[in-house]
């Protein structure tokens, strides 16, 4: 199979000086996780959801007290992205999503954009279609954290960890995820503006064999249930790859949490099933 096989089109756009604010709008109204970012007919770069997630955090110091309505595209965007043609195989596509960290691949010919390739593209061919494992086989161990943990802590948990995190109540219960999405969409506020505030308690032990104890935190702005979906989405871990594609498209997530009895055993991801075309 090749890109054009798989390819979306026409493609959605903003323009550099357009602001955040309108590019995450646009991502919203056309169910998109990316822009490409066109001068009249020249491909400038690319914005994702990923971008708007992280990329707000580490922008230079003038940006950082301004509301996403007055930062330009140009400032988050990617520039100069890795194009593809239409002839590119999807073995191929595949193995640059995973090598480069990208979801999206644009389709150029002759200088033009004539459409797109993305993951989920990927996740509907009929290449993935025939893949034949069980989700036990590819799935990941799960990285967690507390409901009442803060914002910064989880976007410096998945960022490291390049991943979803799954949130879990005191008891490891099953809480909610939070993904890339969550993050990018997440109801920036003014820093003019007074953060919401709330009393939270942890269950943590004083030390290391000692019993648990609740400990009581204050002011907390953002926490992780703030953000979090819910509820999760689960599969457990003898079911079909075929299965899992099936939920991931029907429920429109790239992730399923595995699980069995209640049990968290790992948490299955769209790039594990990338992998498998990959190979």
């Amino acid at each position: 199979m090749r890109a054009v096989d798989v390819m979306s089109a026409p493609v959605h756009v903003v323009a550099p000086n357009d602001n955040v604010a309108y590019a995450r709008n646009r991502m919203l109204k056309h169910r998109v996780s990316r822009l490409l970012v066109m001068e009249e007919d020249d491909l400038q770069g690319i914005l994702t959801k990923k971008d708007i997630a992280y990329r707000l955090r580490q922008t230079e110091a003038m940006w950082r007290r301004r509301p996403i309505d007055r930062i330009p595209v140009s400032v988050l965007m990617a520039p100069d992205p890795i194009t593809i043609t239409q002839e590119t195989s999807i073995r191929a596509i595949a193995a640059t999503m995973l090598d480069r960290d990208i979801s999206g691949l644009p389709v150029v010919e002759d200088g033009t954009v004539i459409g797109i390739v993305t993951k989920l593209d990927v996740m509907r061919s009929a290449y993935v279609q025939g893949l034949t494992a069980q989700v036990s086989e590819i799935m990941e161990d799960a990285i967690t954290v507390n409901r009442y943990h803060s914002l910064d802590h989880v976007i410096n948990t998945i960022k490291g960890k390049n991943d979803k995190l799954i949130v879990v109540n005191d008891n490891g219960s099953l809480a909610g995820i939070i993904t890339e999405s969550n993050l990018a969409f997440y109801e920036y506020l003014d820093e003019r503006m007074n953060l919401p505030r709330k009393d939270v308690t942890h269950l943590r032990k004083e030390e290391p064999a000692g019993q648990k104890r609740f400990r009581y935190v204050v002011e907390v702005s953002a926490v992780a249930e703030d953000i979090m979906s819910r509820p999760v989405i689960t599969i457990p871990p003898g079911a079909s790859l075929q299965d899992a594609v099936g939920l991931m498209l029907e429920h429109q997530v790239n992730s399923l949490v595995v699980a069995e009895d209640d049990d968290i055993q790992g948490v299955l991801k769209r790039d594990d099933i990338i992998k498998e075309v990959a190979k």
